[in-house]
């Protein structure tokens, strides 16, 4: 699983114009998930994005998590993140989960995230607009597998 976190002031998704979803101060989250995912990743993912501090204190230093702030969150589904690009000009995406199953692992990374925090999202498979006003900025990248 892949995870790209943007803390962010405010974020919003639009999709066929219309806006389908918006937060304030919170956290932007990209979600590509990968051919080899288990619920493992699900799980390892879910607790570190919980449990981050990524935001000041009284004194400025990351000492505060996303929880403790009562920030929000925006999920986005993002199978390119799961691009090789190695080798010539063309990315190869082989390495995400299929559509299908991918949606599922998803929807269960929404549910669990829904547990802890206060979360939105875009539209699963459909091609939007994602706005972000980034706080920082900040942008941290997650690997299950490097978890």
């Amino acid at each position: 699983m892949r995870v790209i976190i943007q803390r962010v002031k405010k974020s919003w998704v639009r999709v066929d114009g219309k806006e389908v979803a918006k937060i304030g101060r919170g956290y932007n989250i990209l979600l590509g998930v990968m051919e080899q995912d288990r619920e493992e990743d699900l799980e390892k993912v879910v607790k570190k994005i919980v449990n981050l501090r990524l935001f000041p204190d009284e004194r400025g230093r990351f000492d505060k998590s996303i929880k403790e702030i009562e920030g929000e969150v925006l999920v986005v589904s993002q199978f390119t993140l799961a691009a090789d690009a190695k080798r010539g000009n063309r990315p190869d995406f082989s390495k995400a989960k299929r559509a299908d199953e991918a949606k599922e692992v998803y929807e269960r990374f929404v549910k669990r995230l829904k547990e802890h925090l206060s979360v939105k999202t875009g539209i699963f498979g459909a091609y939007m607009e994602v706005g972000i006003i980034n706080d920082g900025p900040l942008t941290i990248i997650l690997d299950s597998k490097e978890l």
